[in-house]
């Protein structure tokens, strides 16, 4: 790349800079909600970047096979981690609607009932169970994400790495919110757990209010009707964040098989 910063660069750091300020929002789902636009702004400003010529120089300069490939684990990590977030608002999405099915037609009565809410239940324990190995797994990869590393004398990969970690950050606080768990900083992988704020483990309050309102319909023994409208206002919640979460996805997913396929490119003989 050239000495001076690229345009593209720059908009990109601007993007990045924006990414973690926003760990200062307030609001929960809407917090998450923004960050995701953001990320997919900064990837469709990669996404441009790569269609440069100067760009393909760059990662073929000076033998950067090794970064490349350290980038290209990085890409398949993330392809990984936000499929399994995929798969989670899928599944849970399906229970939902399913659930809501039972609710309005009511045939088989309170039975019929806590037997659904019995199978939601399990559905999101195997959901949570799943996001739990997945966060578990993330915990093993901070050496692979270490910025220091980075050869700061090339801007493209510099940012590349930059882009990968804001990513990941963001797609472990969207796991934790799905899950409804809290993972502790002390606990948790060292770079990334630095870049999540209270406002993105508060994210986690709209799935966490559903499995309680699951919870206390299951096992009421007074004020039922309080407790379905609750279950209900709830669902209805979860439902539109699920969409706006899913949508988001869907783009990102499809931006970082580009940005695989644009890697792989210095790579083929």
């Amino acid at each position: 790349m050239p000495s001076r910063p690229y345009p593209l660069i720059l908009q990109s750091n601007k993007y990045l800079d924006r990414l973690r300020s926003s760990n200062e929002a307030s609001s929960s789902s809407l917090s998450l909600n923004h960050k995701l636009g953001r990320l997919q702004d900064l990837h469709e400003c990669v996404e441009k970047l790569f269609q440069l010529s100067i760009s393909q120089e760059a990662l073929n300069h000076e033998c950067q096979e090794n970064r490349v490939n350290e980038l290209l684990n990085g890409s398949l990590r993330l392809l990984d981690v936000c499929t399994i977030a995929k798969d989670s608002l899928l599944h849970t999405k399906e229970c939902m609607r399913e659930f809501q099915s039972v609710m309005r037609r009511r045939k088989g009565g309170e039975v019929e009932l806590k037997v659904e809410i019995k199978k939601f239940l399990t559905s999101r324990k195997v959901v949570k169970k799943a996001i739990s190995k997945a966060l578990a797994n993330l915990k093993g990869t901070s050496k692979n994400c270490n910025i220091s590393s980075v050869n700061k004398d090339n801007q493209l990969i510099n940012l590349l790495k930059n882009v990968e970690v804001v990513t990941l950050s963001t797609f472990q606080a969207l796991l934790q919110l799905i899950s409804g768990t809290t993972q502790s900083k002390s606990s948790s992988w060292s770079l990334v757990s630095k870049k999540l704020s209270c406002s993105q483990l508060a994210c986690e309050s709209e799935f966490a209010q559903l499995d309680e309102a699951l919870q206390s319909c299951m096992f009421a023994k007074t004020s039922k009707f309080e407790s379905m409208n609750k279950l209900q206002n709830q669902l209805e919640k979860v439902e539109s964040l699920t969409q706006d979460l899913e949508e988001g996805l869907e783009f990102l997913f499809r931006h970082l098989i580009k940005t695989r396929v644009a890697l792989l490119i210095p790579l083929v003989p």
